[in-house]
C-alpha cells in the first residue's frame, strides 16, 4: 500500500514537472563586493534580485507569462501596460518687439547697398548754434545734432525732389511714435493713387517716429526705404533710417529749434 502511495505521488510530480517550461530558471544576481572608505558615509548595497526567463510559447499568455516573461514586448493578454504621458513642449520666444522691422534690402537683393557714409557718427563742427539745435545740410544730406564742445552727432538723410527742396529755421512742435499717415490735398493731386489714411506701422511711409516742424506740412521721420538715404526723394520731408530716427528722437525735445540750409 505505502509502495502505490509513493509511486503515485512520484508520478504526479513528473507530470507536473513535465508540464512547466524546462526553459525557466531562476538566478541570483551576484552582490558586488562593498568598497569602504574609512571616515565617509556608505549607501546602502543592493538587494539580490530574482530573475526568471522563459519561453513565452509554452506559457499561453497572461498572468503566469507576464511573472515569467524576459523583457520586451507586454504578452498578448491578461496585462495592462497605461499609456505614455507627454508634457507639451513650453514656448521660449519672446514676443517679437514692435522695433525689429523688416528689412527691404533682404526681401530686394537688387535695391542698392546702404552707404556707409550716411552712418551714424560723431564728427567736429564749427558753426554758431547752440547745443541741442538740429541743423540740416540739405546738399550734401547730412543732419546735425550740435553737441557742443565742437562736436556734432551726424546722420545722413534723404531730402526733397528737385522743386521740393526748402530751407527756413522751424521748432520742433510735436512728436509720434508710429506715427500714422494722412497725405495732404496737395500730394493727393499730384498722387492720387495714394490711400486716404494709413495706420502707423512697418508699412507706413513716415516710419519709426516722426518729428513735426512747426505748422508746416514738413517732417524729419523714418523711413522703411533705407536704400533712399543719400538722394532727392521727398515731397520736402526729412526722411532717415528707422534705426537713425530713433535715435534722434530720443535726443531732443519739443520746442527744439531746427535749421535747414
Amino acid at each position: 500500500m505505502f509502495r502505490k502511495t509513493t509511486l503515485a505521488l512520484l508520478t504526479s510530480v513528473s507530470c507536473l514537472a513535465a508540464a512547466l517550461p524546462r526553459a525557466a530558471a531562476y538566478e541570483t544576481s551576484p552582490v558586488p563586493e562593498p568598497t569602504v572608505i574609512y571616515g565617509a558615509r556608505q549607501a546602502p548595497q543592493p538587494v539580490p534580485v530574482r530573475t526568471a526567463s522563459a519561453q513565452r510559447s509554452n506559457m499561453g499568455g497572461g498572468f503566469i507569462e507576464f511573472l515569467f516573461r524576459d523583457g520586451g514586448e507586454p504578452p498578448q493578454s491578461g496585462y495592462y501596460e497605461p499609456p505614455p504621458s507627454y508634457e507639451p513642449r513650453r514656448q521660449y520666444l519672446p514676443p517679437m518687439d514692435p522695433q525689429v522691422m523688416r528689412q527691404p534690402e533682404a526681401i530686394d537683393p537688387a535695391r542698392p547697398a546702404f552707404d556707409p557714409r550716411y552712418e551714424k557718427q560723431i564728427v567736429d563742427y564749427q558753426g554758431n548754434e547752440k547745443p541741442g539745435t538740429i541743423v540740416v545740410d540739405t546738399p550734401n544730406k547730412f543732419l546735425y545734432l550740435v553737441q557742443g564742445d565742437g562736436r556734432a552727432l551726424r546722420y545722413g538723410i534723404g531730402v526733397g525732389r528737385p522743386g521740393f527742396t526748402w530751407s527756413g529755421v522751424k521748432t520742433i512742435s510735436a512728436k509720434r511714435e508710429w506715427p500714422s499717415w494722412t497725405p495732404p490735398k496737395e500730394m493727393l493731386a499730384r498722387r492720387p493713387d495714394l490711400p486716404r489714411h494709413m495706420e502707423g506701422g512697418p508699412d507706413n511711409p513716415l516710419g519709426a517716429r516722426a518729428m513735426y516742424l512747426g505748422s508746416s506740412l514738413y517732417r524729419i521721420h523714418g523711413s522703411n526705404e533705407p536704400w533712399t538715404i543719400g538722394t532727392n526723394v521727398s515731397s520736402g520731408c526729412i526722411r532717415m533710417r528707422n534705426e537713425d530716427v530713433i535715435d534722434l528722437y530720443g535726443r531732443v525735445n519739443v520746442g527744439a529749434r531746427v535749421v535747414v540750409i
